[in-house]
């Protein structure tokens, strides 16, 4: 496999997993402002299908969220994958919040305002 690269792409919300200049993977998020307290919602992370398998999800997640909490933000983790992640590295439980109907709804219609 070529080199690969990690990086956050904020005009697009996400952190990307690349090689040979690809695109093969992301973790997006929505930012939420919780009163003062800057959140970041995670609720998507895929690595393409043929790059399975090579810890690449991992190392895109452990960018993401440090990144994430370097930045003085909450990590709200929607995304089965994140949610996972963070119950195996508990580095990371004092930036993390309990995912609210709030953050949901923030979810969605931030999805409907898309369509």
């Amino acid at each position: 496999m070529q080199d690969v690269t990690i990086r956050h792409n904020p005009e697009r919300q996400r952190f990307e997993v690349l090689t040979g200049g690809n695109v093969i993977g992301k973790a997006v998020y929505k930012e939420y402002d919780a009163g003062g307290s800057p959140q970041r919602i995670f609720y998507h992370t895929v690595i393409n299908e043929e790059y399975g398998g090579q810890g690449l999800a991992g190392k895109l997640v452990k960018a993401a969220l440090g990144e994430t909490v370097d930045e003085g933000r909450a990590i709200v983790p929607v995304c089965p994958f994140i949610k996972k992640y963070l119950r195996k590295h508990p580095e990371y439980a004092a930036a993390a919040v309990a995912t609210t109907l709030a953050h949901l709804e923030f979810l969605d219609a931030a999805s409907a305002a898309r369509a």
